[in-house]
């Protein structure tokens, strides 16, 4: 017996031993007020938590088919994933999942589309968590050096369904290129030096470097907001990627002090 009807049941049974037919039509309308503030209060939670495992869920099975969109999945891209899952702290039986949802994906038979809009009704418009979906995406795509023409058309394909214009997947890109450059930098002497660093750190807050401090504020707030870890939490991403959401907010932030730095020493 389904929970939203134990108020109804409840109040027509002390309605009729009280007061007979009466008390019984009066108990019904009491406990249908009980049953629906219950409901109102269950809902949210509720969604949030069918939200984060779909969440969960499409993301490792969209890492899949990216992997494999390209007509065999590398090393690298299974070492990419691994680092999600060490990120995400995921346990046992949780990484056994993500590998299932993982190995489904890259079928040749699985169709992503359906569970992409079933993502997209979960989690609504939210761009800020559509925003680090794509961001996590892109990081697979890159593990191997490049985005390749594959993987670009199915990541064309993921944005139409999640109604993500070409100049926002443009914006989102060109961070997770600097991000990616950023950290290529932190192995790479040759390649990591002052002016190098300077530039990637714009790049992460997808700003030029001619962009006024007042821009450069307002581009790190509305990107701090976006990835707050609690934010995101709330609105439907699985606990297990607050890890993820926090390093990102650590990037950001970092950029941003290297930006002022620079700027109050010129």
């Amino acid at each position: 017996m389904k929970l939203i009807w134990a108020g109804k049941l409840i109040g027509a049974f002390i309605g009729f031993v009280t007061g007979k037919w009466f008390g019984l039509l009066l108990g019904l309308l009491v406990g249908n007020a009980f049953d629906q503030m219950y409901a109102r209060q269950r809902k949210p939670e509720s969604i949030r938590a069918e939200g984060q495992n779909i969440f969960f869920r499409v993301t490792f099975l969209t890492m899949g088919q990216l992997a494999k969109s390209d007509g065999r999945v590398t090393e690298q891209e299974i070492d990419q994933a691994r680092v999600i899952m060490d990120q995400m702290g995921l346990n046992e039986a949780q990484r056994k999942e993500a590998i299932r949802y993982f190995s489904e994906g890259k079928s040749p038979e699985f169709d992503l589309m359906p569970e992409l809009q079933r993502f997209l009704r979960a989690v609504g418009h939210r761009g800020s968590l559509i925003q680090l979906f794509l961001e996590i995406q892109l990081s697979i795509a890159y593990a191997d050096g490049q985005l390749t023409i594959s993987e670009k058309r199915l990541l064309d394909r993921v944005c139409r369904v999640l109604g993500i214009s070409a100049l926002q997947f443009e914006y989102i890109h060109a961070r997770v290129r600097a991000s990616r450059e950023q950290y290529r930098g932190q192995f790479n002497k040759d390649f990591s030096n002052g002016k190098n660093e300077l530039m990637i750190a714009y790049g992460i807050l997808g700003v030029e470097s001619s962009a006024s401090n007042q821009e450069i504020k307002k581009a790190y707030r509305k990107l701090m907001s976006q990835h707050h870890p609690d934010k995101l939490v709330a609105k439907g991403l699985p606990e297990e990627m607050m890890k993820i959401a926090k390093e990102k907010t650590q990037e950001i932030q970092s950029a941003y002090d290297k930006i002022i730095k620079s700027r109050k020493s010129s």
